[in-house]
């Protein structure tokens, strides 16, 4: 009997695992809440078992239905600050394998130095489905660069956009979006990575629907869906706007603010006073919550270039007037330790504004993840940093360490196997 139940056991805890689909996915992190993603294949009952040293807990269970593309999130609250926990997926009441881990955010304000962590980021993963793509040579290449990030044993991930492709398939059908999602999200190569830290995200053109698209998308709203179902980002947009990603974070002593570069943004080349990518409101937020930030480096997420000076394709410097007010107000406002993160571009750049009063303001393009490379050192970006241009896959490291009067910020940059490209170190200032 006890030998029938052994493998009974194993049978059923083999069918549960088969039913994952994709996941489990660790969410945003805080020091008494984290988020857990899941996707199964087909309707199933899940739960999530999680314990630390002193306790144990089991959440209430959750359908997957096929209207969420079978995905489902766990937001597990009352947690120890500073504390490790292991936890296992049960699906239809059964555990199933392995055992996976999360550790909340320290409570270290007032108490002792802010953690030292490292965060990893990129954007620009394609991954090839023949039936749907182009005809000729596949746009995706390698799926090794996930496995190279993962191995970096990263702090957190935040994802730059164009984390899936739509493909002209998917752009007229809400279902278009989650299989897109669903088709990306499930690939092997890329479980580790999901769980082995906190994943945060914004988007570009090609989560938002068709190539270079803007605010008249008419299925945009669809492209939110999907992009708060795939994700587990801490909230999606401000509260005094209507629609869009926008939001913002803190992990340890940095602060992040993570952009809409696609539900608010105009036509260039439309005939029209007012042209910007942001916006007029989410401009004003941005400036308000630099300002109102202690952080030592301020980090801001948006989809394409800020400070490239090449003025084509989808480049800020396409939106002179709203580029140009955004760094007068920076200088203006005294805001320090100002670090934009972009993609899109399909190459990596830092690049580097000094303004007038000795002030800094830094963007790290980290581009791309999968998806094919451009040579652009004959870009003429004036802005760009001696050294840095990259143009194979890659991905990039943000190191913070120090206490807090000599924090520093190490960027570094790594192949799609994880050898270093480039490193250079950021000073407080």
């Amino acid at each position: 009997m006890r030998v029938f139940f052994c493998l009974t056991f194993a049978t059923l805890s083999f069918f549960s695992q088969s039913q994952i689909a994709s996941g489990p996915m660790l969410g945003y992190t805080e020091t008494r809440e984290v988020l857990i993603w899941i996707q199964t294949k087909g309707s199933q009952e899940l739960a999530v078992s999680y314990s630390s040293s002193e306790a144990h807990f089991t959440t209430s269970s959750v359908a997957t239905r096929s209207a969420s593309a079978y995905t489902a999130k766990f937001i597990l609250s009352d947690l120890s600050p500073g504390t490790s926990y292991s936890y296992h997926i049960l699906v239809n009441g059964v555990i199933t394998g392995p055992s996976y881990t999360f550790t909340t955010q320290a409570l270290w304000q007032h108490r002792k130095p802010a953690p030292d962590f490292t965060m990893l980021t990129g954007s620009c993963a394609y991954i090839n489905e023949p039936e749907f793509d182009r005809p000729g040579t596949p746009y995706g290449k390698s799926l090794d660069v996930f496995d190279a990030m993962a191995s970096k044993e990263p702090d957190m991930m935040l994802w730059l956009g164009d984390n899936i492709y739509l493909r002209e398939v998917d752009f007229t059908t809400y279902s278009g979006f989650l299989h897109r999602y669903s088709h990306t999200r499930s690939q092997p190569e890329l479980q580790g990575l999901l769980q082995i830290c906190p994943n945060y995200a914004i988007w570009d053109d090609h989560d938002y629907g068709p190539n270079d698209g803007n605010r008249s998308y008419i299925h945009k709203d669809w492209a939110q869906k999907a992009f708060e179902l795939f994700w587990g980002n801490p909230s999606y947009g401000l509260p005094d706007l209507n629609g869009g990603i926008t939001t913002s974070f803190s992990f340890n002593d940095i602060d992040y603010f993570l952009l809409d570069n696609r539900y608010f943004r105009s036509d260039h080349t439309v005939k029209q006073d007012k042209q910007g990518i942001f916006g007029e409101d989410q401009s004003n937020w941005l400036i308000e919550a630099l300002k109102f930030s202690k952080s030592p480096f301020k980090i801001v997420a948006t989809g394409g270039q800020f400070l490239s000076s090449f003025a084509e394709y989808e480049n800020h410097a396409l939106f002179k007037e709203e580029r140009k007010n955004l760094i007068r107000r920076i200088e203006k406002e005294g805001i320090t330790g100002v670090i934009f993160l972009s993609g899109d571009r399909h190459s990596t750049e830092l690049s580097l504004v000094k303004l007038k009063k000795g002030n800094m303001i830094y963007d790290l393009t980290a581009s791309p993840l999968t998806s094919g490379s451009y040579d652009h050192n004959d870009e003429p970006n004036k802005n760009r940093v001696d050294g840095t241009m990259v143009c194979t896959q890659n991905f990039a490291a943000l190191s913070f360490t120090g206490d807090q009067e000599n924090r520093k910020c190490t960027i570094t940059v790594f192949d799609n196997f994880g050898e270093e490209l480039w490193s250079k170190t950021i000073e407080k200032w």
